[in-house]
């Protein structure tokens, strides 16, 4: 399955509480609406950690470089290029999120190589 990793920091005039309300109220179901989206969660981080494989110590906390991360699951990648390019994303949703909340970001996009679970 295609996935969309989204690592992006919020501006600094919003809050955790309102970006969580917003999606909540608005960037959930709109992203969920995409015909290309099958899951769709944002993450918040809490704290990080760096380590080396090649270095035996443990590893380390760290200050992560992004706040907040988006996990995307894609039907195909040309399939959310379909939907990057469809008026909802491009005139609903990226203005909105870029002049209102999103900071610095990066939207990384590859095929998952092994998944699990419980």
């Amino acid at each position: 399955m295609a996935k969309l990793i989204i690592l992006y920091n919020l501006k600094e005039n919003v809050t955790d509480e309102e970006y969580k309300k917003y999606c909540e109220e608005r960037k959930g179901d709109l992203i969920l609406g995409l015909p290309s989206t099958t899951r769709y969660a944002c993450v918040k981080i809490l704290a990080g950690l760096k380590g080396n494989g090649n270095d035996p110590k443990p590893p380390e906390e760290i200050e992560t470089p992004f706040k907040y991360i988006g996990v995307q699951d894609v039907s195909s990648l040309e399939a959310w290029d379909k939907d990057f390019t469809s008026k909802t994303v491009q005139e609903d949703f990226l203005p909105e999120w870029l002049s209102k909340y999103a900071a610095d970001y990066y939207i990384l996009m590859g095929d998952e190589v092994w998944s699990g679970g419980k």
